[in-house]
């Protein structure tokens, strides 16, 4: 008897499995499926892209649709300034949001929950509202056509500061920042030897939400960047959209392109990103 219900809860199990399995294939293969089809017009013609039924199978004209990218915007370059870009904000955000961060999470001061509630009140400000303030002092500056018109302003952020603030708040215990201190270790000595390794899962999952953003941010750089030679990427691809004549042949395949950096710096991170989620369930 014990036997028979042994059978029926493992089936039961496996079934179970089963599902799960195969809603996590599911919502994977929906979740590829706009880059897959992306790829599949990258490498097709107008025509061809306009059929009835489309196609759903890449086609051959991968290389000649690259190169008519290549002949209308500068791509390498542009992809070169984004990645500076991208990096350079990205470092610098997960330097000073983590520095911040430790501060409101393990240092008494007088004003500190007012002030990292006036952080946190930022967050509802829409971005749009701070562009004309912010052009004014880019322009006062002289910064127009220069990349760090969007590099400084965008150093630190008021999201990276919670982040940072909670993870180290739940993932640093209090005792090893007093160990430290009695070991002689000033606050920034503390903070960089020791609260820095442990939070390493933080900085991939922060590091990677920054960088997408701002690779894929379009409308700072293009109100401060006029001058082709220092376009971002996504400032570059908009001249690929004619009014004229639109080849999405062309299109998709600089859009195609542009994601694969995005694709590369998520797989390289991915770990450190997942152990910081499940972790922060763990804690919860």
């Amino acid at each position: 008897m014990a036997k028979k219900y042994s059978e029926v809860g493992s089936k039961r199990f496996s079934l179970k499995k089963l599902f799960v399995y195969l809603f996590l294939i599911t919502g994977s293969l929906l979740s590829l499926f706009p880059f897959y089809y992306m790829f599949v017009m990258a490498t097709r013609t107008n025509r061809e892209i306009n059929q009835v039924p489309p196609p759903f199978i890449p086609g051959s004209n991968v290389v000649e649709n690259f190169q008519k990218v290549l002949s209308n915007i500068d791509f390498f370059g542009s992809m070169l300034n984004s990645f500076i870009v991208a990096s350079a904000i990205t470092l610098g955000t997960l330097f000073l949001c983590s520095l911040a961060g430790y501060t409101f999470a393990k240092l008494d001061f007088k004003g500190k929950n007012v002030l990292f509630v006036m952080i946190l009140v930022t967050m509802m400000v829409p971005p749009q509202l701070g562009l004309i303030p912010q052009y004014y002092i880019i322009t006062s500056l002289g910064w127009l056509n220069d990349l760090r018109a969007i590099i400084v302003p965008g150093l630190i952020n008021a999201f990276g500061i919670f982040w940072m603030r909670q993870y180290i708040k739940d993932g640093v215990p209090f005792e090893i920042i007093e160990a430290a201190r009695m070991d002689g270790c000033s606050h920034f000595r503390t903070y960089w030897n020791v609260v820095v390794p442990m939070i390493l899962p933080a900085f991939a999952t922060l590091g990677i939400i920054v960088f997408m953003h701002v690779w894929n941010d379009f409308l700072w750089p293009l109100v401060v960047l006029r001058d082709p030679s220092v376009h971002t990427l996504q400032v570059a691809l908009r001249a690929l959209n004619d009014a004229r004549q639109v080849d999405y042949g062309m299109i998709m395949s600089g859009t195609f392109w542009a994601t694969v950096p995005l694709i590369i710096i998520f797989l390289l991170f991915n770990r450190l990103f997942i152990q910081s989620l499940s972790e922060g369930a763990v804690k919860s």
